[in-house]
């Protein structure tokens, strides 16, 4: 004689959940499996014949619906503590995250095959290890500290240019991206299609350089730009005066600059103060504010943003057989840019910014003091 079925009782939520888990995509297969167990029972399906539709042993269904009706939904849930146990010791483990910042005898850092030898683990177990402790032997990032005496004074004068511009002026980025040099590959590559990537020859031929002048307007991200055979003072002050033509004569011009020679030459300095005595006169304002960002700190100089975008965009894989082709596509993206601005918003609040610089100057004079 068969075994009366026993049955399994679910309330309408119990059913509507249990009906979301079977068939929820993101619903892992295991818990899905158990609702559909469950559901096939609670319609009085045999276990025999729950087993055969979902292929699994009988012992299975018999021991989910035991663990839901005892526990509910949660009973479909697996038990803590279950899984596989970590098979590597810790004291390994422990060697392969602390050897990983003590580079080998000859080498500048661990690979994951070498410390696999090292520790005698797999290599498949280091990578994981050094993945779920954030390990990256192999990435470096670039840093530099200014040491200016007026660092906080000058940064406060470039950042509140950003945070609070002034009214009836223009704020204005301005830097020069020197040694811009017309390379020409030396063999045409393919062209980007269908099932590969476009190819350029690794060497090149090199047909002369030129400097790009530029000034991008904080408040709507209009570049005004100049290229030049040259990088001096003369070039510069050539710039100052395309911006003075450039831009309306009755507002006042405040220039983000960095600290070259070429920004302070006497000649520049000289014409400067003579402009600005002129507007005094008209207006009785300046036409030209100087704001010099902190030495080694041309990441507040907002025009350092534009000159990656252009690189990237417009330089990195083109091929120029003459300084005139280079300067043509210069002057293309930048009519192209120009036509729909793309402003950079400085977000970033001052306090925070002070803070990991701080930070940063602690870890550096704590490495400096070990290093004696």
């Amino acid at each position: 004689m068969a075994r009366p079925i026993v049955p399994i009782y679910v309330t309408p939520d119990q059913r509507e959940n249990l009906q979301e888990l079977a068939r929820r995509p993101t619903t892992p297969q295991r818990t899905a499996l158990r609702a559909r167990i469950i559901l096939s029972c609670a319609d009085g399906l045999a276990q025999e014949a729950v087993a055969r539709q979902e292929q699994v042993r009988r012992r299975i269904v018999v021991k989910w619906c035991q663990r839901f009706r005892r526990h509910g939904l949660a009973g479909l849930q697996d038990a803590k503590g279950r899984g596989r146990k970590p098979s590597l010791p810790e004291e390994q483990q422990a060697k392969a995250l602390t050897l990983a910042t003590q580079p080998p005898a000859g080498y500048r850092r661990w690979s994951v095959r070498r410390m696999a030898r090292a520790t005698n683990m797999s290599v498949g177990s280091v990578h994981a290890l050094w993945q779920a402790n954030d390990v990256k032997p192999h990435r470096t990032r670039t840093f530099k500290l200014s040491r200016d005496k007026d660092f906080e004074r000058k940064f406060w004068d470039v950042i509140g240019l950003y945070l609070d511009p002034p009214d009836k002026a223009l704020v204005l980025c301005c830097d020069e991206k020197s040694q811009c040099q017309a390379l020409e590959r030396t063999q045409p590559g393919l062209p980007l299609g269908l099932g590969h990537i476009k190819t350029q020859t690794h060497d090149y031929i090199r047909h002369g350089t030129l400097t790009l002048f530029a000034a991008l307007n904080y408040l709507d991200g209009k570049i005004f730009s100049q290229t030049a055979p040259r990088h001096t003072h003369r070039q510069w002050l050539a710039f100052l005066k395309h911006l003075d033509a450039q831009t309306p004569a009755d507002l006042t011009l405040h220039l983000i600059i960095d600290n070259y020679g070429t920004h302070k030459a006497p000649k520049v300095k000289s014409w400067m103060k003579w402009r600005n005595d002129q507007q005094r006169r008209r207006s009785g304002g300046e036409r030209m504010v100087l704001h010099f960002t902190p030495t080694s700190s041309s990441w507040m100089n907002l025009v350092e943003r534009f000159f990656r975008d252009l690189s990237e965009e417009a330089l990195r894989e083109g091929s120029f057989s003459h300084v005139r082709e280079l300067e043509a596509a210069i002057e293309a993206y930048l009519v192209q840019r120009n036509l729909a601005p793309k402003r950079y918003v400085w977000k970033k609040k001052g306090e925070e910014i002070l803070a990991k610089i701080q930070r940063a100057r602690a870890a550096l004079e704590k490495q400096e003091v070990k290093a004696l």
